[in-house]
């Protein structure tokens, strides 16, 4: 099977439904209204109603209250939740949606690792470019050394600035259980450009085929002994 994909940053329902040809297994949807791809929860209930079962429609907020989690979810029919600011880590606890913490890597990785480790072990941890202005979406690449070594330990999404370019030395570097593409397959930002979502996929399945079982099988490390 091929790794977990989630299309972020999804404006059109055009979008949502190439992704979903292509074999995403989830698509987001950004509820930040600071971000250029923001979408009004009503327009993207819409986008989901149209969408294949198989799909899980993903909601990504900045520094919600629960209320506010549980209300568009509600609105738009969310499985998962997505926290991509500085919420605490109770916010992570009894919400009824598969639960993604965004972390943002740090050339430390004392850093880094502290903040991996406040995140619930049952919460899926996506690694992710810091920049408290953007949130995610910002094009750039994280230290992958690093990611591997997480995507090691424990459920892990790998994102920042991935693209048809470099998904496959990410795939064959990180291993991460999945991915998480949004500017990298844009004409502009929440408009999706067909041939880069295309090429995206193409990538992930070539480097999935030549590499085979051995995908996520990455040796034990840990950030002390990989530096």
């Amino acid at each position: 099977m091929m790794v977990n994909v989630k299309v972020c940053g999804i404006t059109r329902a055009g979008d949502a439904a190439l992704a979903a040809k292509l074999g995403a297994s989830a698509v987001g949807f950004i509820f930040w209204p600071r971000s250029p791809r923001y979408i009004e929860p009503a327009v993207a209930a819409g986008i989901v109603r149209s969408m294949p079962g198989n799909v899980v429609p993903v909601g990504v907020f900045v520094n919600p209250t629960r209320e506010e989690v549980q209300e568009v979810a509600g609105t738009v029919g969310l499985a998962g939740v997505q926290l991509h600011g500085d919420e605490p880590a109770t916010l992570c606890d009894g919400l009824p949606y598969d639960v993604w913490k965004a972390v943002a890597v740090d050339s430390n990785r004392d850093v880094t690792r502290a903040r991996v480790d406040e995140v619930p072990d049952e919460v899926t941890v996506l690694l992710d470019a810091s920049d408290r202005t953007r949130r995610g979406g910002t094009g750039r690449t994280i230290d992958w050394e690093i990611a591997a070594v997480i995507a090691a330990e424990r459920r892990t999404m790998l994102a920042g600035g991935l693209a048809p370019d470099n998904v496959g030395a990410a795939l064959r570097r990180v291993r991460p259980h999945g991915l998480d593409v949004s500017s990298g397959v844009e004409a502009s930002p929440g408009q999706k450009d067909p041939d880069r979502l295309r090429a995206f996929f193409n990538a992930v399945r070539a480097t999935h085929q030549a590499m085979g079982d051995g995908m996520r099988a990455a040796p034990r490390r840990t950030l002390e002994n990989s530096r």
